[in-house]
């Protein structure tokens, strides 16, 4: 009776544990944006994306402020996925970010990025256009 009685609270930890375990894990997503960016010294981005996340599509807005050595103009789409979000209104934030880099006509482009909430975003695509930078980069994203 004593031995049955030890496999059964056992058991009944080991539900209970995969139960919480499982309910404790955040969930990912993809994400496409198309961002603008022009400057000279100072620069801004703007641009749009879309969030897929659960089967449904949130539409996003983005913005941002360059500072540093920032010359011409580009368009860049990224593609990528987004995790460690509970819900959609995790992606919203801001994003920073250093870096370096030069665009003549066609190049392809990569970045990892974390917000404040700990959504971690990775993106690659393409960028077209004339833009050297060597900056500090803040990208805001919100939910349309």
């Amino acid at each position: 009776m004593k031995i049955f009685s030890a496999v059964r609270t056992g058991l009944i930890a080991l539900v209970a544990l995969a139960g919480l375990s499982t309910a404790s894990r955040a969930d990912s997503g993809w994400v496409t944006l198309t961002i603008y960016k022009a400057g000279w010294i100072i620069g801004g981005s703007g641009g749009s994306g879309v969030l897929e996340f659960h089967g449904r599509r949130y539409p996003l807005s983005t913005g941002g402020i360059d500072y540093g050595l920032v010359f011409g103009g580009s368009k860049t789409v990224l593609r990528g996925r987004v995790s460690n979000i509970w819900r959609p209104s995790d992606v919203a934030g801001v994003y920073g970010a250093a870096g370096a880099g030069l665009a003549v006509g066609s190049g392809a482009r990569a970045i990892v990025l974390t917000n404040q909430k700990g959504a971690v975003l990775e993106l690659s695509g393409r960028q077209v256009g004339l833009l050297a930078n060597v900056d500090l980069s803040g990208l805001a994203i919100t939910l349309k």
